[in-house]
């Protein structure tokens, strides 16, 4: 083995094996290992230029005083004991003459290392359990490689972010995440940790990762190559900004995304959609944004309006718009096999084919497979044919749904993309999916560029991603997930977050109990960075099956408006829908930051006071911006809230005007019609 420094980087060889150690922006490192004589050529996520960086790099003789140094067995079995060290800003790799990486902040205090346990290292207190903590497993007779990358556990460590996940902790230390996709579930896999640094994984590939007690392991099935990015800051602020950096920053969210979405599943007619609108207007209500839902169209890849019930959406949009209200319009990125399409796009290769058996991917509504987002011509001929048949009526913002995509079942080993293997890249397709629009709208001339996608990957943010949390359930439990999944996926990277307000799944609007739960959910979304209403609601209508021209048509849920949930339950609606307008300048503000910096609005408060240890241990509130701290009630029948206030300001309750001193924990008063808001002293900001 040798460890050598050129063109900017350590390079650690041993035989065709190489590991890459280089600066990727401030204060931040890149790592790669091949087992080839070539290192892959995927940047993946690492995709944007960054800051330019020349490494600082020297050696050091490794004390010798040791009798250790001097024994037999280390002269046979090791070099002269030479210290590799890159600086970079605020991070400080060390490589050992083993080849082990450690990293180091700008005070010398490590942040991480790698784990190894083999006899023969320099560290003699490993034990002969003979593991590595770089290994590339060769797929017999291929290229390919099954991964493994290891490293120590420390006890004090907490770490948030990696994306979305339907659980119920804040704090991912302890946790076992699946590195894949699921409705739901949307793997982004960068995190930062209370040690100082974030790590991103930089591998698209199906995996999973244990942050455990005796060792972090990240495992890939399937894969060319080792790539992460690590980045130190003096606070998780500054570590998300490197991370913005180097995958790419939010654009500037246009202005109907500060204020209040509505949906339902679903507007089956233009007249009902447009009703709606108009009764909303009528009552003097505000409203940025009404969806129109899936199962609009003549048939799953056609991408575009069924006549019969939606006869002039041109001028649908027009009123509309004379109104206010943007026009979202639902695509899926289903092809069925008597689309008009469907041909075309298997003869081009812009379909995501099997590598054996049936290629069918969903036979929900017709028998279809997705089209291949990972194609550059796949996302151009669906964005053409998106332009033709809803971009050129006016249409400007789409709700990228199944962006998964979902499988059933999910046989990752049966599917192949344009890019690989699903084993291999399967993560990148929501990226990918959002890309082919965000590519198009901007060179339809957009300059404000929003789409609302049900699944992200690291970089998604940079093509305009408003991630939803997918088809949840209607319960209480439902909505504590929903809190932490929506603070890891900011956390990961993803400013834009929203969730199906009451759920998806449920959610009788006539029973009491989920009233209660609308409200309170209804009050927690007009404080998250998008606010919006949608829902299954059932039972469904009952309707008669209908078809259109062969095609089965779905029916709808019960009314999902902001007065279909009693009189007593309105005016708490209403109250928020106001609350929401109030705050839009300092929405915009914030959002504005999360565009420039990579900060979201919504944040673990450790974001905003990291020298308060109890910070890091709260899970259930958070800060909404600079100025507020917001406290959802997640209990049924709750009527107060306890709420820790972290140190290094005073905190006004908003519903009361109370002052309290920080570093304390305290219950306040919380009736169905409160959400538990404290507003830093003197900052000028007003809720209530």
């Amino acid at each position: 083995m040798t460890v050598t420094f050129e063109n900017n980087r350590i390079v650690i060889r041993s035989g065709n094996s190489q590991t890459w150690i280089e600066p990727w922006g401030e204060s931040s490192l890149r790592v790669r290992m091949s087992a080839e004589p070539q290192m892959d050529g995927h940047d993946w996520a690492l995709d944007e230029p960054v800051k330019e960086c020349a490494a600082q790099y020297r050696t050091e003789t490794v004390d010798t005083t040791d009798p250790w140094y001097k024994s037999e067995e280390f002269k046979q079995y090791h070099m002269a004991g030479n210290n590799h060290y890159l600086t970079n800003g605020k991070i400080t790799a060390r490589v050992n003459s083993e080849g082990w990486i450690s990293f180091f902040n700008q005070n010398g205090e490590l942040l991480t290392e790698e784990y190894w346990r083999n006899r023969n290292r320099i560290n003699r207190y490993c034990v002969p359990l003979r593991i590595d903590a770089r290994e590339l497993k060769c797929h017999v007779g291929s290229t390919d490689y099954e991964l493994f990358a290891r490293f120590e556990a420390f006890d004090d460590e907490k770490i948030f972010g990696m994306g979305q996940y339907q659980e119920k902790s804040l704090n991912k230390k302890g946790s076992y995440l699946e590195l894949c996709h699921r409705n739901s579930q949307a793997s982004v896999p960068f995190y930062v940790s209370s040690r100082g640094y974030g790590f991103l994984w930089n591998n698209p590939a199906v995996g999973t990762v244990a942050f455990g007690n005796n060792k972090t392991e990240w495992y890939a099935k399937s894969t060319k190559k080792l790539d992460y990015f690590i980045t130190a800051g003096d606070t998780p602020a500054e570590i998300e900004e490197h991370y913005a950096d180097a995958t790419g920053h939010a654009p500037i969210m246009p202005e109907y995304g500060l204020g209040y979405w509505q949906c339902k599943l679903r507007y089956r007619t233009q007249e009902e959609i447009l009703n709606v609108a108009r009764e909303h207007k009528r009552r003097g209500l505000p409203m940025d944004a009404i969806v129109v839902d899936f199962f609009h169209w003549t048939r799953q890849g056609d991408f575009k309006f069924e006549p019969r019930d939606w006869q002039d959406p041109a001028q649908m949009v027009k009123e509309l718009k004379e109104m206010g209200i943007e026009t979202v319009v639902s695509v899926w990125p289903t092809i069925d096999e008597k689309s008009e399409n469907f041909g075309e796009m298997a003869d081009k290769g812009y379909l995501v084919s099997a590598d054996r058996g049936n290629g069918l991917h969903m036979t929900w509504m017709g028998n279809t497979v997705f089209y291949d987002a990972t194609h550059p011509g796949a996302q151009e001929f669906v964005w053409e044919r998106c332009k033709e048949n809803y971009y050129d009526l006016g249409i400007r913002c789409f709700w990228l749904d199944e962006a998964e995509p979902e499988y059933g079942p999910y046989d990752f080993d049966n599917i192949r993309y344009y890019e690989g293997p699903a084993l291999q890249c399967t993560n990148i397709y929501p990226k990918m999916y959002a890309k082919g629009f965000y590519d198009g709208l901007k060179a339809a001339g957009e300059t404000e560029i929003l789409s609302l996608v049900r699944c992200a990957w690291a970089g998604s943010q940079k093509y305009g991603v408003l991630t939803w949390s997918g088809d949840i359930h209607s319960s209480f439990r439902s909505m504590k997930e929903q809190l932490q999944a929506g603070l890891n996926m900011c956390v990961a990277g993803i400013p834009w977050w929203t969730s199906d307000i009451g759920g998806f799944l449920g959610g009788d609007i006539s029973d009491s109990a989920f009233r209660e739960l609308l409200v309170r959910w209804f009050e927690w979304g007009a404080f998250c960075p998008v606010f919006r209403m949608h829902g299954e609601r059932s039972p469904w209508y009952e309707r008669e099956e209908e078809f259109i021209d062969g095609v089965r048509q779905l029916t709808s849920g019960q009314d999902n408006e902001v007065w279909s949930f009693g009189e007593e339950n309105y005016e708490i609606l209403k109250k928020y829908l106001f609350i929401r307008e109030k705050l839009r300048p300092y929405i915009r503000k914030h959002m504005d930051i999360a565009s420039e910096k990579g900060l979201p609005i919504m944040r673990p408060i450790f974001f905003d006071f990291p020298q308060d240890k109890k910070a890091w241990d709260i899970e259930d509130e958070y800060m909404f911006g600079s100025d507020i701290l917001a406290a959802p009630v997640t209990d049924a029948g709750a009527q107060d809230k306890t709420v820790y206030l972290p140190e290094g300001t005073d905190w006004l309750y908003s519903s009361t005007k109370k002052i309290y001193s920080g570093r304390q924990t305290v219950t306040v008063p919380a009736p169905l019609d409160i959400i538990p808001i404290f507003i830093r002293k003197d900052s000028g900001v007003e809720v209530y």
